[in-house]
């Protein structure tokens, strides 16, 4: 299992603003909001942001990591049985050790002969390659687009690998050379009798290389704050909310590590005419009341741009709704059916003929309704 001194006297969640029992996603868009806010291209000459924003970055990298958090919340989980005293105790403001106490139950754990699980190297652990972090985007779609699927863009603002130093952080013509303090592992150890603790290394910050000309693109960084442009190919039926994942497409990733993921959130804009009922099309249509009480047959818009025909059946109630199949929208579990609703329209002005009309029918149906009373009398 890997330590770190600082592990025992920093609380990482508090760094980030997360509980202790938050998800990675949610530790993982914590850090994004943050790192946005404190970024020294965001802050040019704030030295105080620049140093919250490499705690953010140390915070990051142990609990956005699924095995460092689990050996990290092990730790400090520790402390109390040890007899430490920490920000989570009664009374504490740090982590005190009492090293006659840990001796027996922390020897094991921070010994010298122990290697790091994914290092390979003994001694502690070394700053291996790590992924790039995910990274989220929103796109807005017409709604045909989205029915119909498309190829288009997304644009964003974020770290990319410096096209100057190729992500070495060195000056062209020059490349990092291994660190003569801790020969390339990024930490030392800190002997303490029966156990030691591994620390970053101070000579080269913990990354194992030293930077003697560092790249003036990037402050020898590695990367850069840049708009991108990515391409992403939308599927037919594509619903508003929903999240398209675009591997590779994240955060660059650290010594060598693979980029992350950048998430595509769509957002549907409603449409004039058509709306959405799960994999079903769903549209109005205006029927008069001689074509409702007498049924007749009605041309129905598509999404294609075509019409259909279809019969309203003698009798049709306002607000009924009739079905098209098959005219809906196209998933790749099948194709939905298209939903009519019926508008029983009344007129708001009529001609003499018409009024004349409207008032023989109403006598006529007044008088079965008369009869109708009477019978029931």
């Amino acid at each position: 299992m890997t330590a770190q001194r600082e592990w025992l006297d920093k609380d990482y969640y508090a760094v980030l603003d997360v509980p202790r029992s938050a998800t990675p996603k949610e530790i993982t868009s914590a850090y994004r909001k943050l790192a946005r806010q404190f970024h020294p291209d965001a802050n040019p000459g704030n030295a105080a942001a620049e140093d919250r924003f490499k705690s953010i970055s140390a915070a990051y990298e142990v609990v956005g990591d699924e095995t460092r958090r689990r050996e990290y919340d092990e730790i400090r989980a520790m402390a109390p049985m040890a007899g430490m005293r920490g920000a989570g105790a009664p009374g504490g403001d740090g982590v005190r050790l009492d090293q006659s106490d840990l001796a027996d139950l922390l020897g094991n754990l921070f010994g010298r002969g122990q290697g790091g699980p994914t290092t390979g190297r003994p001694g502690g652990f070394s700053r291996g390659p790590q992924r790039g972090v995910d990274l989220e985007a929103d796109l807005r779609l017409s709604f045909v687009d989205a029915i119909r699927g498309v190829t288009t863009s997304v644009n964003l603002v974020s770290e990319v690998t410096c096209p100057d130093c190729s992500g070495s952080g060195a000056a062209v013509g020059t490349m990092p050379r291994v660190c003569p303090d801790c020969r390339g592992r990024g930490v030392l150890d800190d002997n303490q009798g029966l156990f030691s603790f591994s620390r970053p290394c101070d000579a080269c910050g913990g990354r194992g290389q030293v930077v003697d000309t560092p790249c003036p693109a990037c402050s020898a960084r590695g990367v850069v704050t840049r708009p991108r442009t990515v391409k992403v190919r939308l599927p037919e039926g594509v619903r508003d909310g929903q999240q398209i994942r675009l591997k590779g497409k994240g955060g660059p990733g650290q010594h060598n590590g693979p980029p992350g993921d950048l998430y595509v959130r769509v957002l549907v804009e409603p449409h004039g005419r058509f709306g959405r009922d799960g994999d079903h099309l769903t549209v109005t249509i205006p029927v008069s009341y001689p074509d409702a009480v007498l049924g007749a047959n009605a041309k129905v818009p598509t999404i294609e741009g075509d019409t259909v025909t279809i019969r309203i059946p003698p009798g049709t109630p306002a607000g009924r709704t009739l079905r098209v199949r098959n005219r809906g929208i196209t998933t790749a579990s099948g194709r939905g059916d298209l939903l009519v609703t019926v508008d029983l329209v009344v007129p708001t002005e009529l001609d003499t003929a018409q009024r004349s009309a409207v008032e023989q029918l109403r006598n006529a149906f007044n008088g079965v309704t008369s009869n109708s009373e009477s019978g029931a009398l």
